[in-house]
């Protein structure tokens, strides 16, 4: 199991957008532009994040 973690800051936000990209933020823990999370990169978290790419900033953490 890899222990690899990413940041990842929510740079837009998600009012207006389809209710699948709102829910998937919440999914996430994002709510408010500038919050963020670190999260563990598995492969249920990166599909989310790629869903939404456009209104987040994604950094990798050691």
């Amino acid at each position: 199991m890899s222990d690899k973690k990413i940041r990842i800051t929510q740079v837009s936000s998600g009012n207006g957008r389809k209710p699948g990209q709102q829910a998937t933020l919440i999914g996430l823990g994002l709510n408010k532009i500038s919050k963020s999370v670190e999260l563990p990169a598995t492969p249920e978290v990166l599909g989310m994040v790629n869903k939404v790419k456009h209104l987040l900033k994604v950094e990798e953490l050691a």
